[in-house]
């Protein structure tokens, strides 16, 4: 599938190139330049896509990068400042098929930062829960030390697989369900834990795939569900698809920090700009409204195109630092 999608992309860019010199050599013939030789000098921008898909798949692709920023806040509890959290997410174990090294290379880089937390916000899966078989114990190794917190994202649903009936596809993404929880991850599904550290609390509130941008992609969220007894003086919401966080938390809850994911940042862009930009108002970083802040993870995986151009694998590090309230 990817590379049939790969291919269909690479022939569409090819005839847009070709019309975009096309247009510009009978432009320049007007003014007296010959065609000909003009479309022959410019058919070699053809050369430009391939080119590029290249060194997204066997140079950008295998390059992970590690984000760091600090939040502040006078919630923040004392005996957490300075708390490191390493943010995942979409990791689309389908794209690490044959990429084992990758995979574990990336586990390696996160272990290495030595996370207080880890947070996975979701897309663990592409098409079904058969992709843990060969990356389940790779991912067994993750280490924090307050454990690893996760949501489901549209993908881990198993949606994307022709199954022959509705419970294939319900017993597929229940095993989803129950391989993460095997690997001793918190999933957090419309719920929500405590971090305790001496006689400070902090909350980690995660709700199941909640898309308020695009309605093709199922939403079994529910907040004020996951909100229930979330007590702690400093909260952080799991939530896939960052178009909730505009729509139900900024400005109606008292969530502190909402972490996302889903956008991949389309897989590519140039100069900080994506197409997803276009559909996402936030789709890669950090955005702030009042108080409360949401940070976008552009993923680890890919789905659709086996590339990344402009827009690397990303681990995100946030400390968290208290401020006076003075």
């Amino acid at each position: 599938m990817e590379i049939k999608a790969t291919l269909i992309l690479l022939l569409c860019i090819s005839i847009a190139l070709l019309i975009i010199v096309a247009i510009i050599c009978g432009i320049a013939k007007i003014f007296g330049s010959p065609f000909k030789k003009n479309f022959k000098r410019g058919a070699y921008t053809l050369l430009i896509a391939p080119t590029l898909i290249l060194y997204g798949a066997f140079i950008e692709r295998e390059t992970t990068q590690v984000n760091e920023l600090i939040v502040t806040s006078e919630k923040i509890p004392q005996s957490f400042d300075s708390y490191r959290i390493v943010q995942i997410s979409d990791i689309h174990l389908r794209s690490f098929e044959g990429r084992e090294a990758a995979l574990n290379r990336i586990v390696d880089k996160i272990n290495h930062l030595v996370p207080d937390a880890i947070m996975f916000t979701g897309d663990l899966v592409s098409i079904k829960s058969s992709e843990l078989d060969f990356s389940e114990e790779i991912l067994r190794k993750l280490k924090a030390n307050d454990g690893i917190y996760s949501v489901l994202g549209n993908h881990d649903y198993s949606f994307y697989y022709q199954w022959d009936d509705e419970t294939q596809r319900a017993m597929d993404a229940q095993s989803v369900v129950e391989r993460q929880k095997a690997m001793g991850w918190h999933l957090l599904m419309n719920e929500n834990r405590y971090i305790i550290r001496g006689n400070d609390t902090i909350s980690v509130i995660g709700v199941e795939n909640t898309s308020s941008r695009m309605k093709k992609f199922h939403s079994y969220g529910n907040l004020a569900k996951a909100l229930q007894g979330a007590e702690g003086s400093y909260k952080i919401l799991l939530t896939h698809d960052p178009s909730h966080w505009r729509a139900e938390v900024a400005g109606h809850t008292d969530i502190d920090l909402t972490l996302s994911g889903h956008t991949h940042g389309m897989q590519s862009s140039i100069a900080g700009w994506s197409v997803i930009s276009l559909i996402y108002k936030e789709w890669m970083g950090l955005y702030r409204e009042g108080n409360q802040s949401l940070y976008v993870n552009i993923g680890l995986g890919e789905t659709m195109f086996p590339f990344r151009i402009g827009a690397a694998p990303e681990i995100t590090v946030i400390t968290l630092k208290r401020t006076n309230n003075q």
